[in-house]
């Protein structure tokens, strides 16, 4: 076994490891399961790239070379990984819908030929053949389930493909597997372990907790977009007095709320650049450098930023309109103060911002019979859908309300399930499979939207607890306070 401290030092340049690290390593390393739950950039990753290098380091003349297979849901962050890990030399490469064909046989050419030590894909790779008959040639040794909550997280994080993890472990050789999360309930939890088809006893599970001493959480009551802005701008300053080399991210729910809120701090002369998903990935890769190298020290974002940043020194984090679930909360707020040092976690409530996130939850949780619709559509009126796309499907399903999501989320859980193909294109729509049960059990989709609504109301209950806030986020995770 390569020494682990040397594999820190050389690669990453960190001389210690932090908190459980280096014990989570060794755990795995003695081909032990674990499940890793640890609060938002504390540093999950090094405990399956460190293994990862070792048993690369161990690597012979053997036919079938080891590799570790990383599963994530983050297509997006996927090239930013592996660009990081390349930088430090380390062999690493991903496979997704967004490389060329030609790219993706590349890839795969030198993945059968041993060339690399960490590969990332999403689950649904496993149900291309190609993909089947590379990874057959490669011994994978570590197999790390990335965001592994996303097997509970239903609507947009939702993967059906987690589902078959016990499967996929089996089609890999039952690999020594590493879960990781910064977000998971008890029950979460015991889905991980039931989804990864081991006993309760495989697993160890490391769990940080959630306690960030340094934050201070606060929520204000406001009424009204000036109130709103009046209520930022007494962020900035403080922070602008106390520390003026940190940064902050403002969050919004709606682009068109963050583009008004933009306008409105233009023209109070505060500096600041906007990020969401409506820009184009080049636009968003500037913007996100520029506030990691403090050219551009406040950003307005939607939940689209985030993922991936790993700045120390974020002082304060703003949210402008309610979040939709506690973890979204959690995991957001849990960007600020990484350096340890004091930082400020706002939440500006107006009671009215809950209308959105309903209407939210209504377009995420479509009901059986839209579904039902959907298919219909794509299976016998192919041409219309193929020419005239998705604001044609609105208009026929919608009622013309231009806002109503529900199409999306229609066509990205048909996606998931491999009803349509994940690299889509209307254009060239074709329905490979019948509509999966799962989205036409009304039931099953009623208790999933009450489950939401449930995550919402947590939201609620979390601002009314006055007392301690820390002590509410503690319990809703199914864990006790430091020192109690």
């Amino acid at each position: 076994m390569s020494n682990v401290s040397e594999l820190l030092q050389s690669h990453f340049g960190f001389d210690t490891f932090r908190g459980p690290q280096q014990q989570i390593i060794e755990h795995v390393l003695n081909d032990q399961h674990a499940m890793v739950i640890m609060p938002t950039g504390m540093g999950k990753s090094l405990c399956y790239q460190i293994p990862a290098l070792a048993i690369d380091a161990q690597k012979t003349d053997d036919e079938k070379p080891p590799i570790t297979l990383v599963l994530s849901p983050l297509i997006a962050l996927m090239k930013d990984q592996v660009d990081s890990l390349q930088d430090r030399g380390i062999k690493a490469t991903f496979i997704n819908s967004s490389l060329r064909k030609h790219e993706r046989e590349t890839r795969y050419t030198a993945i059968a030929d041993g060339r690399y030590a960490i590969l990332y894909v999403t689950p649904e790779r496993f149900r291309k053949p190609e993909f089947l008959e590379v990874i057959a040639k490669r011994t994978v040794r570590l197999l790390a389930v990335d965001e592994a909550h996303c097997i509970s997280e239903w609507g947009h994080d939702f993967r059906p493909d987690y589902t078959r993890l016990a499967e996929l472990r089996q089609l890999m050789g039952n690999p020594t597997t590493i879960a990781l999360t910064a977000t998971a309930t008890p029950e979460v939890q015991t889905d991980i372990v039931r989804q990864l088809g081991l006993q309760p006893d495989e697993i160890h599970l490391f769990h940080e907790g959630i306690d960030r001493p340094n934050l201070e959480l606060k929520v204000e009551d406001v009424w009204d977009a000036d109130e709103k802005v009046a209520a930022m701008s007494r962020v900035f300053d403080r922070w602008q007095t106390v520390d003026a080399t940190g940064s902050g991210i403002v969050y919004f729910t709606l682009i068109r709320t963050l583009e008004e809120f933009s306008d409105r701090l233009q023209k109070s002369g505060i500096a600041h650049v906007c990020y969401h998903g409506s820009l184009e990935r080049r636009s968003r890769k500037a913007i996100q450098d520029d506030f990691m190298k403090v050219r551009n020290r406040l950003v307005l974002a939607t939940n689209a930023f985030g993922m991936g940043v790993d700045k120390e020194d974020i002082r304060f984090v703003i949210h402008a309109d309610v979040p939709g679930s506690m973890e979204s909360y959690y995991q957001e707020i849990g960007r600020a103060g990484r350096d340890g040092k004091p930082s400020e976690c706002v939440l500006l409530y107006d009671q009215r911002d809950l209308n959105t996130q309903m209407e939210f939850l209504r377009w995420s949780n479509p009901d059986a019979d839209f579904y039902q619709r959907v298919y219909h559509h794509l299976q016998n009126n192919t041409e219309q859908v193929r020419a005239f796309g998705i604001d044609w499907l609105r208009e026929q399903l919608c009622d013309r309300q231009r806002h109503d999501r529900r199409v999306e989320t229609t066509l990205a859980m048909l996606q998931r399930y491999g009803v349509i193909e994940d690299e889509i294109d209307l254009s060239n729509v074709t329905v490979l499979l019948p509509l999966p049960e799962q989205l036409a059990d009304e039931e099953r989709l009623a208790a999933k939207l009450m489950r939401d609504q449930k995550k919402l109301y947590a939201l609620v209950q979390y601002v009314q607890s006055e007392d301690d806030r820390k002590r509410f986020i503690h319990e809703y995770f199914g864990l006790q306070m430091p020192n109690d």
